[in-house]
């Protein structure tokens, strides 16, 4: 067991962390021009992130339904379901990038003042929408190749772009000295949209290559509605639940918009912090969701209970080593990207209350990935309506608004949903395995 997951968890916790770096890089750059340029880029990457949701989903729907037909050893089916998954990429990226460019000014809108920070939220989001393919393409991809057991090609994409978008982006900020004056704050959305579509070219290329994809028919690429319809009902919980997530990020951003902008600055920046850490944790609950989705469809439910034990307590030892990072480094790497005390003091006391949230957090992400593995996803979607939608609203609001806490409300609010959402994701998971595979961690 634990083989499987090395061979899926490492190579995907690295991908991830050239994923998170090259924010983090963003992060950085922006960092050097202003703190409403961090305040901004924040906003905007929000924005751009709720469309990014349907290639988050697109991932989780490929790798569950191409393992179940590799687990169930029908190749046929295993080949038609890679090319409508592309297919259905394409159309998802055309619809998003239409719905994104009339939609999204509006949001950021809602979660800023009027300013140089919404000024540089607005234009920077709308230049993201042409990477929108490049992100897509990519992770849904990505999904194709986990469920193949191979997360090393992401891996490798994403160390790329990352070292590129290194270079890429002073280059579109400042521009070549007496030549072009660059872009300013603009520029590093141009960055990632050329890396970014690096990145998408290499993954399609490694689908190709794929021994299922050497007899493939150019009709086979044609919408098919019964392909369409089971990535769809993987799909719709899977990205509404990563949307409902997204859209809790906007009502975190418009509760610390009366504090100021070095509050949504320091957020931010606390986010990009976070999302390091996290990156082993979800590299181990990302591999679960293969591992457990082939041996449900070859019906060997120890197996499926096994990996998730292995995940639960390989996942409970990374935390130990997160918990006191978070607790005890915060100031440190929150200085390594502003110099602003405030923004400074605001996102370590969001890592401060974060620090006890890890272990949480680890158990419901393998609670979503045994849910999709199980081929139950909507179950997903209920948890995250009520943890991101109705939690994070309501605990905020109880906090700030009865309570008047200053911005510790905002966090406080947060660890309310995200505890009171793992006790419930706890019980529909009992539920949901004593009805599939006849009891969570034994047989019932």
């Amino acid at each position: 067991m634990a083989s499987h997951f090395r061979a899926l968890a490492i190579p995907a916790a690295f991908g991830m962390l050239f994923a998170t770096l090259y924010n983090v890089v963003d992060v950085y750059f922006a960092g050097l021009l202003s703190t409403d340029a961090q305040a901004g880029l924040a906003i905007g990457y929000q924005a751009f992130f709720i469309l990014m949701a349907v290639g988050f989903g697109l991932g989780s729907a490929l790798s569950a339904l191409v393992s179940n037909a590799k687990g169930s050893k029908d190749e046929g089916q295993t080949q038609v379901l890679i090319a409508q998954g592309l297919t259905f990429g394409v159309i998802a990226t055309v619809v998003s990038m239409v719905i994104g460019w009339v939609l999204g000014p509006h949001l950021i809108a809602l979660v800023s003042e009027p300013g140089a920070y919404r000024d540089a939220a607005t234009g920077y989001f709308r230049w993201l929408i042409v990477a929108l393919p490049g992100f897509f393409m990519a992770y849904g991809g990505n999904g194709i190749l986990q469920a193949h057991g191979d997360s090393r090609s992401m891996q490798r994409a994403l160390m790329v772009a990352f070292f590129a978008n290194i270079a890429l982006n002073p280059f579109f900020m400042v521009g070549i000295p007496g030549v072009w004056d660059g872009m300013g704050f603009n520029g590093i959305a141009v960055a990632t949209i050329i890396s970014q579509t690096g990145v998408m070219l290499f993954i399609v290329s490694r689908i190709m290559r794929l021994a299922v994809m050497q007899s493939v028919v150019l009709s086979a690429f044609l919408p098919m509605r019964t392909c369409f319809a089971q990535i769809t009902a993987q799909l719709i919980p899977a990205s509404s639940a990563m949307m409902v997530m997204f859209v809790s990020g906007f009502v975190v951003q418009f509760a610390l918009k009366e504090f100021g902008a070095h509050a949504v600055a320091g957020y931010g920046v606390a986010l990009r912090i976070e999302q390091i850490l996290l990156l082993p944790v979800l590299g181990m609950t990302g591999a679960l969701l293969p591992i457990a989705g082939q041996n449900f469809g070859a019906q060997d439910y120890d197996r499926v209970r096994a990996a998730l034990r292995f995940c639960w307590m390989t996942g409970f030892a990374m935390t130990v080593v997160a918990t006191p990072t978070l607790l005890f480094g915060s100031n440190l790497a929150m200085s390594v990207f502003t110099d602003d005390p405030d923004v400074i003091r605001v996102g370590s006391s969001y890592l401060a209350v974060d620090a006890f949230l890890f272990p949480v957090y680890m158990m419901l992400f393998s609670i979503n990935s045994l849910l999709q593995a199980l081929k139950k996803p909507i179950w997903t979607l209920w948890i995250s309506i009520y943890r991101q939608g109705f939690g994070v609203a309501f605990f905020i609001w109880v906090f700030i608004g009865v309570l008047n806490f200053t911005v510790w409300g905002v966090w406080l609010g947060i660890a309310a949903a995200v505890t009171s959402g793992w006790v419930l994701s706890l019980c529909v998971a009992k539920s949901v395995a004593r009805k599939t595979i006849g009891g969570l961690l034994k047989a019932a």
